[in-house]
This record gives structure tokens, sequence and C-alpha cells, in this order.
């Protein structure tokens, strides 16, 4: 059993990485099928990869992830490169917000007879300073260890409106130091967030808690019971696939959406709140993405392939080429392989609004990127047209694809590299670079990849129906229907 340990004080700790959200305020990069967590967005890691490791060195249980079902494959390899200690994946059938996932992950823990302090931290947050982190995590052990509710305040910088404050009470001690809480204030406007910045005794809410399982569960039954009953008959019909642990879908769809904040801090007379001395950003959008990036002397954000002249204050991003800016000053530009996003740094607010204009036009570009995730690598859909698609295939060393067959469509495979072992209709074949086969409509087939190197193909689709939806599966190790 792994401990934490803080001048003599020992305690057992377990990580509660919560990974859900769609980040939509972050679109055209953020899909609902990719969304930020699983992104690079500050950096050159993605933003779970970089949570995980910010554990590095402080003496953990494995942890805990959460995230939505659709997003498990992409989850459990970042969880692999990471490559720390990782107690399960916990799959949210849809999405509830906190205070049900980390009532899900309490009452796991509970079902293993163990009660420990959950360290409970969102996926997608920036944090520069691991060093500060780890210490007021460890002074949050403390608190959290004598039933307390902690939570970790930032000090303000601004009079940031995006953010909730937290008003201290009196103190508790420890370095850094802990308090009471107070109260818990709302986004305010920018009169009242610069009156509680001046008053110096308000930080923001970063949404990361610590606290013993026992105890949320307790404090969720007191406050919202019909959260914690939803929680736990879905939990009660739980069952593990593999390094997957799948609560009922049914129950929990029913279980009401609710934050950790408003079902319990809120309300708890038990709550504290842990200094934490570290630069901090939710990068909940572009702008604030803009605030954080390191710039250039004319105030430009750039990333990746791009140019600019008489240019300012703008955040430019291209992710698969050239983006060239002239004259523009305070603007959003995103590129990515199908679609480009323009808009004054001042007008993203109506960024929601476009992504539900893409999703009620059933568009591809709200859900997926033209480069697709599967649990065995990736595709890229590179042209379309009329009864016929073309992509580009990645299969990872030692994966493979489903035993599948379509009814509208037959496909031709080109090995560009690596080795593919096809079989089709029970007969297995060998293929190395520029060799190709053919797949008739209604065939069964297969593709692997034995070899020790990423295999990559050029499929070619014709058919009368081209949707993805066209696949009849017989066996897959990935337990997909």
């Amino acid at each position: 059993m792994a401990a934490l340990q803080n001048q003599g004080f020992i305690v057992q700790v377990v990580p509660v990485i919560m990974a859900g959200g769609v980040g939509s305020r972050l679109w055209p990069l953020s899909r609902r099928l990719f969304p930020k967590q699983f992104q690079p967005l500050a950096g050159d890691r993605p933003m779970l990869l970089e949570t995980l490791q910010r554990l590095d060195g402080l003496a953990t249980d494995p942890a805990v992830l959460i995230c939505n079902e659709e997003h498990r494959f992409v989850a459990a390899e970042q969880a692999r490169q990471w490559g720390g200690a990782l107690a399960t994946i916990l799959l949210e059938p849809v999405a509830r917000s906190t205070a049900p996932a980390v009532a899900l992950a309490a009452l796991h823990l509970r079902a293993a007879d163990a009660d420990p302090l959950m360290l409970v931290l969102a996926a997608d947050h920036l944090l520069a300073d691991t060093a500060a982190f780890h210490e007021a995590v460890a002074t949050g052990a403390l608190k959290a260890d004598q039933g307390l509710l902690v939570t970790f305040g930032l000090t303000p910088s601004a009079p940031e409106t995006g953010y909730g404050y937290i008003r201290r009470g009196a103190a508790l001690g420890g370095s850094p130091p802990a308090y009471l809480v107070a109260g818990f204030i709302e986004k305010p406007s920018t009169e009242v967030a610069r009156a509680h910045v001046e008053a110096g005794d308000c930080y923001w809410n970063s949404g990361m808690f610590l606290v013993r399982a026992s105890r949320y569960l307790e404090e969720l039954q007191k406050f919202r019971p019909d959260i914690l009953a939803a929680c736990e008959q879905a939990a009660a019909n739980s069952r593990q696939d593999g390094d997957f642990l799948r609560v009922d879908a049914t129950t929990f769809a029913a279980c009401p959406a609710e934050s950790v904040d408003y079902a319990v801090m809120e309300h708890t007379d038990a709550a504290a709140v842990v200094e934490l001395h570290s630069p901090w950003n939710d990068i909940g959008s572009w702008a604030a993405l803009w605030e954080v990036a390191d710039k250039d002397a004319q105030g430009n954000a750039c990333r990746g392939d791009v140019l600019h002249v008489e240019a300012s204050g703008n955040l430019l991003r291209a992710e698969h080429r050239l983006v060239a800016a002239v004259g523009l000053r305070d603007t959003v530009v995103v590129e990515t392989k199908d679609a480009v996003l323009v808009a004054p740094r001042e007008r993203l607010g109506g960024l929601r609004q476009l992504v539900a204009q893409l999703a009620a036009a059933a568009r591809p570009e709200e859900e997926v990127h033209r480069q697709v995730y599967r649990p065995w690598g990736s595709y890229d859909s590179v042209d379309a047209g009329h009864r016929f698609q073309v992509k580009r295939i990645l299969v990872e060393p030692g994966a493979s694809l489903s035993t599948q067959m379509h009814h509208h469509r037959a496909e031709h495979w080109i090995v560009v590299a690596g080795t593919a072992r096809v079989t089709l209709d029970g007969r297995e074949t060998l293929l190395a670079g520029n060799e190709s086969i053919y797949i008739p409509i209604g065939a069964v087939h297969a593709l692997a990849n034995p070899g020790k190197v990423p295999l990559e193909i050029i499929e070619v689709q014709t058919g009368a129906y081209l949707g993805e939806d066209d696949i009849v599966r017989f066996a897959d190790r990935y337990g997909r229907d």
C-alpha cells in the first residue's frame, strides 16, 4: 500500500482523475469524440497525460480514471503512455457532471473495503508548479484525514470573471496554509471580482478536491440523496470488462447532473481550502489558452506553420497547413484538416451556439476529426465522392481490426508500409509493401498487424452506402458490439 507522508504523518491517497466533458468552447480542435483533455493544448503532451505525470513523485495508491464510454480507448492508451499505476478506468455511459462521477469512484473504493482519501483532479487543467501542487496535497491530506472536505484555492492574479471564488474563514495552520471555507462565490461581475481580489481573502476555485471516500458519501447522502441513490444502484450493477469498469447505463442515465460544488461543497459545514501557489488555468476557451501561451513581441501566440505581418494580439494555430495573417488584431484563427475557426477574441462566447448548429445539422465536424482514433490505431478520411471513399489506415504493431463484413461496400487495400495479415472468408494472406487485396461485398474479413512496426494501408471503398455503421462484427478483441 502506497502512502503520502508529510512531517511524520502517513495517509493513503487514491488519485481520482475526471476525464469527461467535450470542451465545445475549444472547437474545432476539441470535438465530441476526441475532446480537449486528450489533446496537447498548452504543450507537447495531451492534457490527460500532463495530469497523470503530475502525480509522479507523489506517493499514492493506483489511480482511478473516469471517462466517457466513447473515450475509453484513447484514455487507456494515454494512461499506458504514462506508465504509472492505474487501478481501473471507470466508464460513464452518459455525462452527469462531477458529483455523480466522484460518487461512483467512492462507491468503487468502498466496495473493495477501502476508505482512502480521494485526490480528485480534472484532466484538462494547466498547473505549472508541480512541487507546489505536491506541497498543497500534503497539507490537504492532513486536513482531510480529520474529516474535512478539502478544496484547493489559487491566489487571484487578476479580477477574473470566468472563475468561481472561495472566501476563506478561520485559519487551520499548515504550510501552505489551510482555512475553513467561509463561502463560495459564483462567477462574479468585473466589479465584484475586483473587490474580492483587493480584499485579499478570496481564492480562485480550482475544482480540485481531497476528501475521504466515506465522508464524501456521507455528505452527499445529507444534501443530495437522490444522486447517491442513483449512483449506488448503477454501481451495484457494475461489471469489470478488462481494464474498464462499466456501471449500469439505464440507472446512471436517470441520475441528476450536478457538480461537486453545487451538490456538496456549498452546503457542508466541513469545507476547507488549502492555498496552492502555482500558475493555473482550466483552459476553458481559446481566449484562456491565449492568456497562458508564449507570445511574440506583438502579442501573437502562434503554433504550427504560421506567418504574420502587421498582426498583434492573435492566437494563430495551424495543425496541418500554412496559416498566414496580415493586419489581424486580437483574433483567433484555428486550422484543422476539415475546419477553420476565425473569431475576434472577445466574441468567442458564440462558439457554443455554432457547435450546437453543427450538431443540429448532424455535421460530422461536431463529432469527429477527419482522423479518427480506434483501439487498434487510426484512420484518416483522405477523399470522398459519389460512391467512393479513400482512407489512410494505421494499425499499431500487434493490433487487429474486428472480423467483419459489409452489406453495401467493397474495399481495396494497398499496403504502403509494414506487413498486413488479411483473413478473407477463412483464408489467411500476408501482404508486404506495394501489395494489395480486394474485399468483395459480403465477404467476411479481418486485418491485423503481426509485425513490430506500424502498418499503413490505403483503403478504397466503393458502393452505394459508405457509412461507418455498415459493419457487421463477428469477433472483436476490444469488446465492441
